[in-house]
């Protein structure tokens, strides 16, 4: 297992440092990142977190998958590596488009 996790579900008002504090009881935090839309900068509800250590990661979802913030319920898991080429068709594969994991917005 990676120490990167998928965040999905999280409020549309919550900061990058909001969700650091929220996944700081399970371990040392490496990074903390929100995706935001493109051109709005609005986010766009889910990211990613980056643990210190695989263990401190699956403490982490341990103690996050499925519990409530600003709301909001949070999909916790592991990140999966984004396929290389980018390809974003709804045709073909049924792999869910090579996105990082969890069931994140597919376009």
């Amino acid at each position: 297992m990676g120490s990167r996790l998928y965040v999905g579900g999280i409020p549309y008002s919550t900061t990058e440092e909001e969700l650091r504090s929220a996944f700081q009881p399970a371990g040392a935090i490496t990074s903390v990142t929100i995706i935001t839309d493109r051109d709005s900068g609005q986010s766009r509800g889910f990211g990613f977190v980056e643990m210190a250590t695989n263990e401190e990661a699956q403490a982490a979802i341990r103690l996050l998958n499925g519990t409530s913030l600003g709301g909001r319920t949070l999909t916790v898991n592991e990140a999966q590596e984004r396929e290389q080429g980018g390809n974003r068709s709804r045709s073909g594969s049924s792999s869910g488009g090579g996105r990082y994991g969890g069931g994140g917005a597919r376009w």
